[in-house]
């Protein structure tokens, strides 16, 4: 019971933090008068470059950031608490892939937020489930898509005639590179048990060949 408290406060702890830092962000953004807007990312601009790095960590107001926070506790919590040997690793890399991509097919504006990151992990642990086909990880696939499967549409233009201020090619940026994350640490992190039938059968399998050997 404790070993299994310390992994449920160590996969609460990381996108805890997170939040609190973006929430410290826009305290002092908005307490200093400040705009820091231009920290987000212009695309094919090399004065957005920046914002490949900063953009999730600037958001326009409080309604941003906490409709942002909800889906970065849930899944932050999913990523560190069934993947969280890879879970350090997979953060930098989705963030950097979704921002560069945002960064090549965006639109001439500031993109900020951290919804990119969102999309990321969101697909990041659908297609990681699928692809590992364990059971378990799959369930966190169902998980996803019943909490997350509606906003898809905001992944393509037509979000933008609805919302001309939405990202969604930050949204589809991320979901790319969530993707992409999922197949190149499908092999590490946790993996499907190998059943004990399928031992024996390649046991046998080597058994035969030494024997035609």
């Amino acid at each position: 019971m404790r070993i299994e408290t310390k992994r449920l406060l160590y996969a609460f702890f990381f996108p805890g933090l997170f939040i609190a830092v973006l929430g410290l962000i826009l305290v002092l953004e908005k307490g200093l008068g400040l705009d820091w807007h231009r920290w987000g990312i212009y695309p094919r601009a090399v004065e957005g470059l920046w914002g490949i790095l900063t953009s999730p960590l600037i958001h326009s107001g409080v309604r941003h950031l906490f409709s942002n926070s909800v889906s970065l506790m849930i899944l932050g919590w999913c990523l560190f608490y069934f993947y969280k040997e890879i879970g350090f690793a997979v953060m930098p890399v989705v963030w950097l892939l979704s921002g560069l991509l945002t960064w090549c097919i965006g639109r001439e504006s500031w993109h900020i937020g951290a919804s990119g990151l969102i999309y990321a992990l969101s697909f990041f642990l659908f297609f990681s489930g699928i692809f590992r086909k364990y059971i378990p990880l799959m369930a966190v696939s169902l998980l996803v898509v019943f909490l997350y499967g509606s906003t898809l549409w905001n992944m393509f233009p037509i979000a933008e005639l609805v919302d001309p201020s939405v990202s969604w090619e930050g949204h589809l940026s991320g979901a790319i590179s969530g993707l992409i994350c999922a197949g190149i640490f499908r092999k590490y992190g946790p993996q499907k048990p190998v059943e004990v039938e399928e031992l024996e059968e390649e046991g046998e399998l080597e058994e035969l060949e030494l024997h035609d050997v």
